[in-house]
């Protein structure tokens, strides 16, 4: 198994500059290379699909070689897998108390 890091993703109540909405999943998000420690700000919107959990706690995300075997390895699935977009998946996960988001790029 391989990760690498990608970003942290902190969860704010107001828009930061820049930020890009997304329809699908009803949040918007920044860009982590607009920040010098790859940080995703993320603002969710009424109606979400998210679970609440992520709307108020950080996360740590890293791109993963196999999507399905973190996901066993973590102490419990908050949500996914699901589709990132038509190349990529990812799930978020609990595992030792920190909330990890699993990035895999499909061929």
């Amino acid at each position: 198994m391989s990760a690498k890091y990608m970003h942290i993703g902190i969860p704010v109540t107001n828009k930061k500059p820049g930020m890009v909405y997304n329809e699908g999943g009803k949040f918007w998000a920044s860009n982590v290379d607009d920040y010098d420690y790859k940080i995703e700000y993320l603002k969710f919107e009424e109606g979400t699909s998210f679970p609440e959990v992520l709307h108020r706690n950080p996360h740590v995300a890293y791109q993963v070689d196999q999507l399905e075997k973190y996901i066993a390895d973590a102490d419990s699935v908050i949500c996914g897998p699901m589709e990132a977009s038509e190349t990529a998946r990812l799930a978020f996960v609990w595992k030792d108390g920190a909330i990890i988001e699993l990035y895999e790029e499909q061929a």
